[in-house]
Formats: structure tokens, sequence, C-alpha cells
């Protein structure tokens, strides 16, 4: 459980740095951020799978890049569920995907599989 409120909260702060830098992403509140990231997380979690499953041919056409697409349109599912987060179009969601997704890459290396903080010991012998 605390691992996922912490990966909760990665997907936030990736939401707000979305917003901050991708025109046409905006968040209204701070529990209009909350509600958002954990929309997102059920999304993804149920949503996406079956459209990934849909959509294999296309995916696998385009070696893979087809899931930025993905990606971008659970933003947009997102946005459109949510009355205190909105989104201008496809290409901001697929923009703000990225970001949250390179914030949670970069977070993560950080954070081990029980939610703990990781830290790297380098031993001088």
């Amino acid at each position: 459980m605390r691992a996922f409120l912490i990966r909760a909260a990665i997907v936030a702060i990736g939401l707000w740095v979305a917003s901050q830098v991708v025109t046409g992403v905006e968040i209204r509140s701070g529990g209009a951020l909350i509600a958002a990231a954990a929309l997102l997380a059920i999304v993804n979690a149920i949503v996406r799978p079956i459209i990934i499953i849909l959509t294999l041919p296309i995916t696998l056409l385009t070696l893979g890049l087809f899931l930025l697409v993905i990606n971008g349109l659970m933003v947009e599912l997102v946005g459109s569920l949510l009355s205190g987060f909105h989104v201008d179009g496809l290409w901001p969601a697929i923009w703000t995907s990225l970001i949250v997704s390179l914030c949670g890459w970069v977070v993560n290396g950080f954070i081990g599989p029980e939610g703990r903080i990781e830290t790297i010991e380098i031993r001088r012998y």
C-alpha cells in the first residue's frame, strides 16, 4: 500500500510538471491533481490493457510507437471524466503522458519495490 501511494504521488508530480510545461493542460486545484493521478492509475490498470490488446496489429505495425497514442488517449480520457483537469487535444495529452512517464522513470530509480528509498553505497577497499 505504501508503494502504491508513493507511485501515485509520483504520477501527481508528473501531472503537475506537465501542466506547467505543456500548453493545453490545465489543473485547477490540488484536489483535482490528486483525483487526476488516482483516476489515471485506475484507467491505466483497467482500460489501457484492453485497448492495447484491441490495437495490437497497429502497434506491431508501427513498432510500438502507437503506444504513445494510447497513453495520450488515456490522459485525454481522464481529462474528459474530471472537471478540474482539462486537456486541449491529443498532442498535449501525448506530451503529458511522456512527461509523467519520464518523471516516474527518474523517481522510481530511487524507490525500491517495497516503497522505500534505496541508497547506493560505494565501498572503497
